[in-house]
């Protein structure tokens, strides 16, 4: 018998288990526009309030700031930045890639310095083409001389590059799951140093030192896995990221206008609505204010017929519409 009971017992335990394993939902956060989850306004913040590079590849992967919330192998853990750099003349060229496995890596977007003949400093942050589209580019305006100038033009220069690798980070990093995609835009707005602005423009100012980059040593692992996710793939009809914003905004306007006007419409027209009765109600009192005096009339009228005999209100209707009053009180003496 205490077998029995036992067996149910367990039985009624793994069967509610089972239910509520069945309720349980996992959220993750996919999104398809692979742009959306780094906002390069927020790389350019970040680039101008570091010290170096070295502190500019820890801005960009420390947990408590989360820049970034890209996720390019699916492995629903953030991506990963490290940093290297390229140095031709007086343009330096700051890469930041995406550590997909280990030797896997893609350019996400890349920070170009130049300095020209006035020792006047340049700053682009540019999108990857795979990731942004054709000349996705900020510049930003800094509030004050950024430090991280420095370090750059000095002698016996050694360009930066990243210690870091697959499944070898530093000791303040780990990896965060990403966020859907409306609340990591709220967040990272709120990281974005607003002392400074930044412009876009749609002009390259290093393309000569890029291409050299470009056809030797760019990263590209997670475009040669999937080529047809390319952003002109992902958005046809838009030349880059700046163009598929303006779009957004557009719908969202046009939108926005469409449910306000129908809104209106319908709140306006609905006759049983308390706007429709309170104008039914406003143009009554406004029929029976409006005339007072022939209700008043109409009243004494139909008193004086009920209490006088035909002959006398025919007598009081005639004086009434000559403008005499009470025959009694106005006889002439």
């Amino acid at each position: 018998m205490k077998t029995k009971i036992l067996s149910l017992t367990m039985l009624s335990i793994m069967s509610i288990t089972s239910v509520f394993a069945q309720d349980r939902t996992t959220v993750t956060a996919n999104n398809t526009e692979i742009s959306d989850n780094l906002d390069l306004r927020a790389v350019a913040s970040i680039f101008g309030d570091s010290k170096n590079l070295d502190d500019f590849e820890r801005r960009l992967n420390d947990p408590k700031i989360q820049i970034s919330n890209l996720d390019l192998n699916g492995d629903n853990k953030v991506d990963y930045l490290r940093v290297i750099e390229t140095v031709e003349g007086n343009v330096h060229l700051i890469v930041i890639q995406s550590v997909l496995g280990r030797n896997t890596f893609q350019d996400i977007a890349i920070v170009e310095v130049e300095r020209d003949r006035d020792n006047k400093v340049q700053i682009q942050v540019v999108g990857d083409v795979f990731m942004y589209g054709d000349n996705y580019i900020y510049e930003p305006v800094y509030a004050y001389t950024p430090v991280i100038y420095n370090s750059f033009w000095v002698s016996n220069y050694r360009p930066y590059y990243s210690a870091w690798n697959w499944g070898f980070y530093p000791n303040f990093y780990f990896a965060w799951t990403p966020f859907p995609i409306v609340t990591y835009q709220s967040h990272i707005n709120i990281c974005i140093n607003n002392y400074h602005h930044y412009n876009y423009v749609n002009y390259r100012r290093c393309g000569i030192v890029y291409n050299n980059y470009y056809y030797h040593r760019r990263g590209n692992g997670y475009e040669r896995q999937h080529p047809n996710r390319s952003f002109g793939h992902r958005n046809s009809g838009y030349a880059n990221r700046y163009e598929l914003d303006n779009n957004r905004r557009t719908q969202n306007t046009v939108n926005r206008n469409e449910f306000a006007y129908n809104g209106t419409r319908n709140y306006s027209n609905d006759i049983g609505s308390p706007r429709s009765v309170r104008n039914q109600n406003s143009s009554r009192d406004v029929r029976s204010e409006s005339s007072p005096r022939s209700y008043d009339g109409s009243q004494r009228i139909t008193e004086s017929r009920r209490n006088s005999s035909p002959r006398e209100f025919s007598q009081q209707r005639g004086n009434s519409q000559r403008g005499e009053g009470n025959p009694k009180g106005n006889r002439r003496s």
